[in-house]
């Protein structure tokens, strides 16, 4: 079975890293607009990179959870063909066992240079006035894709969605496009549709199934019944 598996911050936040969008609207204490889009990093490289190394310490210090796990145990089941997409920029997955992730929105663990595209395994810290290891170029930024850019490897995710048999997002909130149409694209292929979410997404309606509870229990119970 051909299994398209997109998950969201909800699936790190039992690992202890901050969901993308907090009730008071700031993430990690910062408004979205000062730090996530292109225009902040002009505005203030500095206070970016000082944003995304602070993200990249928290990253490296948290621990896969069950959820994680759990989706690596698929992924290496020979009776599916599983494609795992993620929201999330830390490397969660695959320090749970999953291989091929697909990073749509970036990573922490890569710089990337503005000037040339090279991209390189990023420090603890990184700064605007690094050099580019391939070009030399002082255009270091984080290989993060911001508000107002386009999402990485699309072509690659529209053509496992057109393949897939089972569609599942899982810690999503529906809210971030092109992510929240990914299930209308795979049910317009036929594939089955469910949704794990500790609550309700944006676009809960629009699943054929869904399952409410910590991913950490949901997302091991819902793989046990895939893989036997």
């Amino acid at each position: 079975m051909n299994i398209v598996i997109l998950t969201g911050a909800g699936i790190s936040a039992e690992s202890g890293l901050a969901t993308f969008r907090a009730s008071d609207g700031l993430w990690e204490e910062h408004r979205i607009e000062d730090v996530a889009t292109p225009q902040a990093f002009r505005r203030n490289p500095v206070l970016v990179h000082e944003f995304y190394n602070q993200r990249r310490a928290k990253a490296r210090l948290a621990r896969p959870n069950a959820a994680h796990q759990a989706l690596a145990r698929l992924g290496a089941d020979p009776r599916h063909r599983v494609t795992l997409v993620t929201q999330n920029v830390d490397d969660l997955h695959e320090r749970g066992g999953s291989t091929g992730v697909i990073h749509m929105h970036g990573g922490l663990e890569t710089g990337l240079c503005a000037a040339c595209g090279h991209r390189w395994e990023a420090p603890a810290i990184m700064g605007p006035y690094d050099r580019c290891p391939a070009c030399a170029r002082q255009a270091t930024r984080p290989d993060i894709v911001w508000f107002g850019e386009i999402p990485y490897h699309m072509e690659e995710i529209a053509a496992a969605l057109e393949q897939a048999d089972l569609f599942a997002a899982v810690g999503t909130s529906g809210n971030v496009y092109p992510a929240a149409g990914f299930v209308e694209l795979a049910a317009a292929a036929g594939a089955r549709t469910v949704e794990l979410n500790l609550d309700a997404s944006a676009r809960t309606s629009v699943f054929d199934e869904a399952r409410r509870g910590p991913a950490t229990q949901v997302v091991p119970q819902w793989v046990d019944e895939l893989v036997g």
